[in-house]
């Protein structure tokens, strides 16, 4: 029996590209403050269904909804919603690391630049913590005003991180953020998100990695042709599935 709190909660989601359904009535309450994986075979709807949390899918004129996703109880596609302010509540960092082509610093003050926050102090004591909520300030301090292209991928991808972290997000977006990485910038991110992100954000991780999603979530998904198959605590996902679907999967069957 899984216990979530109502901060972000998708109900009864349907979601299409033209003609092509890729999310099929997916209701799914994300646990606050603890880390979800959702994992499954390739081309399932795992990325579509993160996108849609933060409204990524806006810019694409042939995506249609229907069904619901509920942000502290008020739904994110409402008339009303201002969704400028959902993603600054709602941060992602996506696959492959994409820093501006700005400095260390420059890079993790452009959100709050575009918030409106213009005090140096203030700026510079956001930046300072991000960083070190990332686990990137004590390799960067002395770098804030190189280019952020200097620093190796996995720095790159924490910067990222520190990026979204700057203007106090509720919950943290993360899809595949290992997938370009070398096995020991993916281990600092696991360790990141881990002792650092846990507990402290709601946290949703896509990955194709089935040891990734044992070793950093608390809670896991599993998603197959774009319906919700299991969703559960991992170790009980993963040693004790109740869907024979989920169990060929981990099985290495499928996928």
């Amino acid at each position: 029996m899984v216990t979530t709190s109502e901060k972000l909660r998708i109900s009864d989601f349907d979601l299409w590209f033209d003609k092509a359904q890729i999310l099929k009535n997916v209701s799914l309450d994300l646990p606050d403050n603890e880390v979800t994986a959702i994992m499954g075979p390739s081309g399932c709807g795992k990325s579509t269904l993160l996108r849609a949390i933060n409204r990524m899918h806006d810019l694409t004129p042939s995506c249609r909804t229907s069904g619901d996703i509920l942000f502290d109880g008020e739904s994110i596609y409402g008339a009303d919603t201002d969704v400028y302010e959902l993603r600054k509540r709602v941060g992602m960092v996506f696959q492959r690391p994409n820093p501006f082509p700005k400095s260390v610093f420059e890079n993790v003050a452009y959100g709050l630049h575009l918030h409106g926050i213009h005090d140096k102090k203030t700026i510079a004591r956001r930046v300072e913590q991000a960083l070190h909520d990332s686990n990137l300030w004590d390799e960067v301090k002395d770098k804030l005003q190189e280019s952020a292209f200097n620093l190796s991928g996995g720095q790159q991808q924490r910067l990222c991180i520190a990026r979204a972290l700057a203007v106090k997000p509720e919950v943290l977006l993360l899809d595949e953020p290992a997938s370009a990485l070398d096995p020991h910038s993916t281990a600092r991110l696991e360790e990141l998100i881990v002792e650092q992100l846990r507990g402290k954000y709601t946290i949703v991780i896509v990955t194709h990695n089935l040891q990734q999603a044992a070793r950093v979530s608390t809670h896991t998904a599993f998603l197959m042709l774009g319906e919700l198959v299991e969703f559960g605590i991992t170790d009980e996902v993963f040693t004790a599935p109740e869907d024979e679907r989920t169990e060929n999967y981990l099985r290495g069957i499928f996928g």
